[in-house]
């Protein structure tokens, strides 16, 4: 069996692919070599469906975030060995899967747009040239931990609509206290932001909830595409809940900036499926 997996801070995704070609599927919790040591990220992976499948794995393709440095696809590289010793591991990040499962062999620039966010000038084989991507607290544009940051700042200083406001109240029982000790002393604060990002896309027909979208797809646009050359004659191309759910949005920034929107799809998994089956 081969094993494929699309990991982002938030949830990994993986396949496995049989020799006859049949495919199974199931989710896991998100791994990040960044806010993850090698002993947090082998305790994740020793769950029943990796653990099930422990004597048919041969191969591991792992595509995930924060897998960019070599030390940190080492790391994750050790821990997936401690679960197969036997197995080759694979380790790249998470923006050359979303390259392979938009642009195909076509050059184009792809960007990823989930918890949070990345992009890089593709050109039908390897990523080119990329953006830095330094984390949530110094990046992340686009993502949903940076807009649900400033959702979260405008809650704290009550500089949000006081109807968007009191649902806040009235789902979340929000409280700056709540806000502070998740941010700041409990693991992960990046999900916790991005978490709000599901109430910010149910009602962006509020003028409030579009223009936190609308802003954030803008400096991602400004930071990272806009920054390759010859932006405006490439196909740009997305992966990421953020993107998904939010497309609309999104290709009204890319339509006001000239930018030409391709592709938008939720996670890169189906077509990396698709790459590797080819090379069974």
């Amino acid at each position: 069996m081969i094993l494929i997996a699309d990991s982002g801070s938030s949830k990994t995704d993986w396949r496995g692919i049989q020799t006859d070609g049949t495919v199974s599927q199931f989710r896991t919790v998100g791994f990040n070599p960044y806010y993850q040591s090698k002993q947090d990220m082998i305790a994740g992976l020793n769950v029943p469906p990796l653990l099930a499948v422990k004597q048919q794995v041969r191969e591991v393709h792992f595509y995930g975030a924060g897998c960019t440095s070599e030390s940190n696809q080492e790391s994750v590289r050790q821990a997936i060995n401690s679960l197969y010793p036997e197995a080759q591991v694979f380790v790249d990040h998470d923006l050359l899967a979303s390259a392979r499962a938009t642009c195909g062999h076509e050059a184009g620039i792809a960007c990823i747009l989930g918890t949070g966010s990345n992009s890089g000038d593709y050109d039908g084989e390897t990523i080119t040239q990329s953006r830095p991507s330094p984390g949530y607290l110094l990046g992340d544009e686009g993502g949903g931990s940076y807009i649900g940051r400033q959702f979260l700042q405008d809650f704290i200083y009550d500089d949000m609509p006081a109807a968007i406001r009191k649902q806040v109240l009235d789902i979340y029982n929000l409280s700056i206290f709540d806000i502070q000790d998740n941010v700041y002393k409990k693991p992960f604060p990046n999900r916790y932001m991005a978490g709000f990002c599901t109430f910010i896309t149910q009602h962006k027909s509020d003028p409030y909830c579009y223009q936190l979208l609308y802003k954030g797809f803008k400096d991602f646009f400004h930071r990272h595409v806009m920054r390759y050359e010859q932006y405006q004659k490439k196909p740009v191309n997305f992966v990421g809940s953020i993107a998904f759910f939010n497309h609309d949005v999104l290709r009204k920034v890319g339509e006001d900036l000239n930018i030409q929107i391709k592709t938008v799809i939720e996670t890169p998994i189906a077509g990396l499926t698709l790459y590797h089956q080819k090379k069974i």
